[in-house]
């Protein structure tokens, strides 16, 4: 049975996608005989074309993947360069995963209570530094240019990358690199870009790429944070595919094609930033320079992560003061009364998506991680090398949600499977699958095989040393794991919203929901709820092996 589930991955990863796309591509030609396409056409690109503002959608959508992409990762980099070691090294490293788990959504409504007119940052220079007695007349939110939606990007993308990076750098031994450079009398920072960074960043680059297709294509984070008029191409799409006028569904998949070329021309315009970047600092790597820009290095380093970790930090603070808040005028720093009654009224329209949530996280995580425990055994047992199939872990988060849900959902109605719970766990499935993996596998393979041995020894069989031997020793890595999973589900908002008709409620499709109304008091209810269900999954994750007395500190796993 183990030998089955790497195939049973591939199949759960590659199908649906495949499948989607496929059902993708005949509507945007006009062919759908469901919905009247009996042939060709290429009508649907007409009306796409012919949409105002189509052209600043799709730049925007370009612009937001990129610009957000290089932004994270530079702040990423120059932090492992210039902190190792230090005591923000090790905080951070301790926020990373926490950071990770806050959805996507909850992070962009917190961004906009900080930067909005008469957010939390207004009112604390106000009106002392600012003279502003009335909220400034200035569109901060949902600017034309997407810069509020590629700030809480990067809020977002930094933790990502930041484990993904933590996750690869065990393998290059980046001490012993440092070292050699330090005795050649190159300071920490430039040592490290010179002789860890080259080798680091080609262990990276899929989920590199993973972000800039996410960002390119991300619809939640672009309905709270992105342009209106016209919105991102994403958003316009979503809203073509929901439009009443059934007919509308053949310009949504000739946008969800435009969509997916959006993203592989962003994609091909990073491998030529690459290559690019690549020959200018050829030079740079062998120049024998020591020291220069070390000091500059080293305060962005320190402060630009610093400085993103405490805005992620303080959009959760202000949805919590929000929640709360009574009676508040502009520029008061708090309110004049803390009152429970946005909770109380929130709470019975609580109840139903709360238990949507944790049902399909719950499920949707467990399979995965079962999947996962697997086909990391039968990896183990037959002494297979995993870099093969690497791709396919990250071909749901490389091809964008837009451009292959849509398709699946007509893949699904043409099998006569409606929208229901059961379709929706399985799209969170395909999701949750590929960071459960990379959560877990470097433990796992990581583990002092010597204890399985012993096991052995004993006389007890393989199976019964993975249950009473290998799983007790990987409790904590992989209740880490389990909580990942768990927060990536709870996150989810196009494949909910689309796979489940609108029908199947959750925390997020409802948080986000509100986004269109005004009432900042019921969104940071429902926003803070959507960010600490991740939280409390984490805390069981840190706090259960130590209940159980498995997290023993003199076992190396």
């Amino acid at each position: 049975m183990l030998r089955l589930a790497p195939a049973l991955i591939i199949a759960l990863l590659a199908l649906p996608v495949g499948a989607g796309l496929m059902m993708v591509l005949l509507p945007a030609f006009g062919y759908l005989p469901t919905l009247g396409g009996h042939g060709a056409s290429l009508a649907p690109w007409q009306m796409l074309f012919d949409q105002p503002g189509l052209g600043r959608s799709v730049m925007v959508s370009f612009a937001s993947g990129l610009v957000s992409t290089a932004v994270a990762l530079v702040i990423v980099v120059l932090f492992l360069a210039a902190s190792r070691g230090t005591w923000l090294d090790r905080g951070i490293r301790r926020l990373v995963s926490p950071l990770l788990a806050i959805p996507h959504a909850a992070i962009a409504f917190g961004l906009a209570f900080l930067i909005a007119p008469s957010g939390l940052v207004a009112r604390l220079i106000s009106p002392s530094l600012t003279g502003w007695e009335r909220p400034l007349d200035m569109l901060i939110i949902n600017d034309p240019w997407g810069f509020s939606l590629m700030a809480g990007l990067v809020l977002k993308e930094v933790p990502f990358l930041l484990l993904m990076s933590l996750a690869a750098l065990p393998q290059l031994a980046p001490e012993k690199r440092l070292m050699l450079a330090r005795s050649l009398g190159y300071s920490p920072t430039i040592g490290w870009l010179k002789t860890v960074l080259p080798s680091l960043y080609p262990l990276i680059r899929l989920p590199v790429y993973a972000v800039i297709a996410y960002a390119t294509s991300v619809v939640d984070m672009a309905l709270i944070l992105g342009p209106k008029l016209p919105p991102t191409l994403s958003v316009s799409i979503l809203g073509w595919f929901n439009d009443p006028d059934i007919s509308q569904r053949f310009m949504a998949s000739a946008g969800a094609v435009l969509q997916l070329g959006v993203t592989v021309a962003a994609l091909l315009c990073w491998w030529l930033l690459e290559q690019l970047i690549r020959s200018l600092t050829r030079y740079w790597l062998i120049n024998g320079s020591r020291q220069r820009g070390e000091i500059i290095l080293r305060l962005v380093g320190r402060s630009a992560l610093l400085f993103s970790s405490i805005t992620a930090l303080a959009a959760l603070v202000g949805l919590g003061l929000f929640s709360l808040a009574g009676f508040w005028r502009f520029p008061e720093v708090l309110p004049q009364m803390l009152t429970l009654d946005h909770w109380q009224r929130s709470g019975p329209m609580l109840a139903t998506p709360l238990i949507n949530t944790a049902l399909i996280g719950l499920v949707s995580t467990a399979l995965a991680t079962a999947l996962v425990l697997a086909t990391l055994e039968n990896e183990h047992r037959q002494h297979i090398q995993p870099k093969r199939a690497l791709w396919l872990l990250y071909l749901p988060l490389l091809v964008p949600q837009i451009a292959f849900l849509f398709g699946l959902i007509v893949a699904a109605e043409s099998l006569g499977i409606r929208p229901q719970l059961g379709l929706v766990i399985a799209g969170h499935l395909l999701f949750v699958l590929p960071y459960v993996y990379l959560s877990l596998a470097e433990t796992y393979r990581r583990l002092d095989p010597r204890w399985l041995k012993v096991a052995r020894s004993l006389g007890v069989s393989r199976s019964a040393a993975f249950w009473r031997v290998r799983l007790p020793l990987l409790l904590a890595p992989l209740l880490t794991a389990f909580a990942v999973g768990l927060a990536v589900s709870i996150g989810q908002y196009l494949p909910t919203q689309l796979l489940g008709a609108g029908r199947v409620t959750t925390v997020t499709t409802e948080a986000v929901a509100l986004a269109s109304g005004s009432n900042r008091r019921l969104i940071g209810v429902w926003a803070l709820v959507q960010a600490g269900l991740p939280l409390i999954g984490f805390m069981l994750a840190l706090g259960l092996p130590r209940l159980l007395g498995t997290h023993r500190r003199d076992l190396a796993t």
